[in-house]
């Protein structure tokens, strides 16, 4: 079973009022986070836009922990800290703790008592495991995360998109369980909430393919000189893009080829997902 050590960090929520204090400013709704479960979480701008992403899962009673891209972790933990306030709640980085991913089997490696296990929810149909523990035994390499999260169109702030530079619609978070719409309010939810009821989301992470290696990331993805996306990580012959959907669509009624670079590509909704292209081209501009 293929295992990886990903460049991420711990952080951890603890005390009394943990759950209360981060259901009031993050996108996932806590009530519907099941135990051995991580999940896609966030904390936007006032505006709607995601600073910060990361996995949200339970680690014991009152205690919670997210697993944040390591270059933000130390502003993750300001952040919090500021909207900490009187809460009873302490914030840590947990440095001792490596974090692992590993897929192809149902069961997932072995949990031992210096490591914990947990199934990655944002992953369909393939079974991944969060390894978190002193540390990892490793197998597989980055290029084989990047590629199974270009197979099942999981899209990573950094690696394919710019941190405060997406709404949670374009990353598919109100896809994958990473925005509660039942529950209350927190940071930004008046805009996701508009985004939502409005059906006004645009730009949306799809599946790149080719059959040649496509170009970089970050390289515009056009059609007839127009720019309609960019990609994001590239894995060979295909990759993820965060395009704008009616501009695709437009593309697709006219028969005009979409390009990134000089190289010919389709782009197509993740089998997953239950967005469609717009009926008609060029929709409503997004919040």
């Amino acid at each position: 079973m293929p295992t990886v050590q990903i460049d991420r960090t711990v952080i951890e929520v603890a005390g009394p009022e943990a759950e209360h204090f981060l259901q009031n400013i993050v996108t996932a709704d806590l009530d519907r986070l099941g135990e051995g479960e991580a999940r896609a979480c966030a904390l936007l701008s006032p505006q709607g836009k995601i600073l910060f992403e990361f996995l949200v899962c339970r680690a014991g009673e009152n205690r919670l922990m997210l697993d944040a891209m390591a270059s933000a972790a130390d502003d993750l933990v300001k952040r919090l800290t500021l909207y900490r306030l009187r809460a009873k709640v302490t914030i840590s980085k947990q440095d001792q703790l490596l974090v692992g991913a590993s897929w192809e089997n149902d069961s997932g490696p072995s949990e031992t008592d210096s490591t914990m296990l947990l199934r990655d929810m944002r992953f369909v149909p393939v079974t991944v495991w969060r390894l978190y523990g002193p540390a990892i035994s490793a197998d597989a390499t980055a290029a084989d995360w990047d590629a199974l999260r270009v197979r099942c169109a999981v899209a990573e702030a950094g690696a394919d998109y710019a941190p405060g530079d997406a709404f949670p619609h374009d990353v598919l978070l109100d896809q994958n369980g990473g925005v509660g719409f039942q529950k209350g309010c927190y940071v930004g939810q008046e805009v996701v909430s508009r985004m939502q009821h409005r059906g006004t989301a645009r730009r949306r992470v799809l599946e790149a393919a080719a059959d040649a290696a496509l170009p970089p990331t970050g390289t515009d993805i056009t059609a007839g000189g127009r720019t309609v996306g960019q990609l994001g990580t590239v894995a060979g012959r295909h990759g993820l893009a965060i395009a704008r959907i009616d501009r695709v669509k437009d593309a697709l009624d006219a028969g005009t080829p979409l390009l990134a670079g000089d190289v010919a590509l389709t782009l197509a909704i993740p089998g997953w997902a239950k967005f469609r292209f717009p009926e008609t081209a060029s929709g409503a501009e997004e919040a």
